[in-house]
């Protein structure tokens, strides 16, 4: 018997885009406190769509999202749901929108309501674990493909999330960024589902492997 927490069930969800076939038919997934799941499937499949079902950014056309032991439905429901679940978004830009790095990995401990004080802190250990010191003042916008990966994540950190979901975490990212980020990962111990085609990456941080195709997940 399983007993550990589930931080996401999925059961039986249906989607399909506006004028598109259907994505997914009664789908149903679950996610347990203490997982590190890959998650691989052919382009188009609905990869980075599941992901954005299962935070409540999209709604699906029938079926149930659990999260926590809750049910979730409403956008408060999965707002409250999004402070314990970090995304991490397979476009960095996506993620970046202040002027400089400490603004950016401030934003979110300062929406929760930390003080100044705290949220100082949280910024300088996670710039410390990612390996960013003395990226406090450049220009978000002006950093290369790899460091704005290693930023992003940051963003996502700083939250201090119970799980994450990391779309193509190592996407655009050279050799030392990708192992920075294999090492923060293993280093936190924290659950994730991870979407990537960077076998490497997979094999050093996850215990196991689901393949989502043609609208059903099962585990490879």
């Amino acid at each position: 018997m399983n007993t550990s927490k589930t931080i996401i069930k999925l059961e039986g969800i249906s989607f399909a885009y506006p004028g598109e076939s259907i994505l997914f038919d009664r789908l149903n997934f679950e996610f347990n406190q203490g997982d590190r799941i890959g998650l691989v499937g052919p382009n188009g499949s609905g990869k980075t769509t599941l992901f954005h079902i299962m935070i409540g950014l999209i709604k699906p056309l029938s079926g149930n999202i659990t999260s926590f032991e809750k049910i979730r439905t409403t956008e408060n429901d999965f707002r409250e749901m999004r402070k314990d679940i970090g995304l991490l978004f397979q476009d960095a830009d996506d993620q970046l929108f202040c002027p400089t790095v400490t603004e950016d990995i401030a934003f979110g401990p300062l929406n929760l309501g930390k003080s100044h004080d705290e949220v100082r802190e949280i910024v300088e250990h996670t710039l410390e674990i990612l390996g960013l010191k003395g990226f406090e003042n450049r220009v978000t916008h002006n950093l290369s493909g790899g460091e704005k990966k290693l930023v992003s994540l940051a963003t996502v950190l700083a939250m201090r999330p119970n799980a994450l979901l990391l779309d193509e975490p190592t996407t655009g990212c050279d050799k030392n960024v990708t192992k920075r980020i294999i090492q923060v990962l293993n280093d936190l111990d924290i659950s994730f589902v991870g979407i990537s085609h960077d076998k490497i990456f997979f094999n050093e941080t996850t215990q196991k492997i689901f393949r989502l195709n043609n609208g059903e997940i099962k585990q490879i």
